[in-house]
């Protein structure tokens, strides 16, 4: 049996009422605690057959945020070494896990603030895109720190998540402005740092992220304006030391134009880009500042559970 909640938060997290690689884990995880309240299964085996579907099913949801698999696969791996005790103790432990990535997912992000913010100085005008939580924890907590900042922040087209963003800067109290996409390169160079999330890392330090962020990336290049990743390490992910691709999702067309107004015309959405390692000048992470070529270290020291789940 598949628990409602399940089905629902797949279905909210397919169609981007949740949304953010954090919020889409945390959603995911809260599903799978709900799938083993509920669970009727007789036996460990059954159990964790039951939960295993509906990890499947969670994962299904957006295939690009490594979040989202790394989320559940923490709480698989914590059943699967747990598999010789009882039922009753296993759901416990079980339940313990969904707790935990819970918790230590929103530490993660404070955490982040507090490290990333050290990187900030007094006077800087930060460029930010799409709404992701991580970079905003550290605009916001060097803020809270008395910097006097700035902040330029892109629509983000086509969801426009960067209404969100100028939203929660400007009710913390910062100077933010909003512009499109497509004036990047223009306003890079009032710029001093460049800050944005990731959806997913890869072995080689590249950063997936919201459809755009590479173009952040080259102006900040050219600009030679620093460019920042603020991102959790469950976002780094294990697959790709495997040898496996990240798989850029693409999105209806309805997001970008109605398809009936251009008859015959290839409408295309592709929801994330690729931004090369050589671009990044550092990768803000709750444990500590790294350069992309180390994100194979980060792979193999923090997330041994995941590439084991994987295999």
């Amino acid at each position: 049996m598949v628990a409602n909640m399940v089905i629902e938060t797949t279905k909210k997290i397919r169609d981007m009422e949740i949304r953010g690689a954090g919020k889409i884990a945390r959603a995911a995880v809260e599903a799978l605690k709900n799938q083993i309240m509920v669970s009727r299964a007789k036996s460990v085996n059954d159990f964790i057959k039951e939960v295993e579907n509906a990890a499947n099913i969670l994962k299904s949801a957006r295939p690009t945020a490594v979040s989202l698999p790394n989320a559940v696969n923490y709480v698989l791996y914590n059943i699967k070494i747990n598999k010789n005790l009882d039922l009753d103790e296993l759901k416990k432990k079980a339940l313990e896990a969904c707790d935990n990535f819970i918790k230590n997912s929103l530490e993660a992000v404070r955490k982040i603030g507090e490290i990333g913010a050290r990187r900030i100085s007094d006077g800087d005008t930060i460029m930010t895109h799409c709404n992701s939580k991580a970079a905003l924890s550290v605009i916001k907590t060097a803020f809270r720190q008395g910097k006097d900042i700035k902040v330029i922040a892109t629509e983000s087209r086509p969801r426009y998540q960067g209404h969100l963003t100028v939203k929660e800067l400007s009710d913390e109290g910062i100077d933010v402005t909003l512009i499109v996409d497509s004036a990047v390169r223009l306003f890079m160079k009032k710029v001093d740092k460049v800050i944005v999330g990731a959806d997913s890392i890869a072995a080689n330090g590249a950063v997936v992220n919201k459809i755009g962020t590479s173009m952040l990336a080259l102006a900040a290049n050219e600009a030679r304006v620093l460019f920042f990743v603020a991102a959790e390490t469950y976002k780094f992910s294990p697959q790709t030391l495997l040898g496996e691709l990240i798989e850029i999702e693409e999105r209806d067309a309805s997001e970008v134009a109605d398809p009936e107004k251009f008859k015959g015309v290839k409408i295309r959405n592709p929801a994330f880009d690729v931004t090369p390692p050589e671009y990044i000048d550092l990768i803000i992470t709750e444990k500590g500042v790294i350069p992309p070529q180390a994100a194979f270290f980060v792979i193999r020291e923090e997330l041994k559970w995941s590439l084991w789940n994987s295999i």
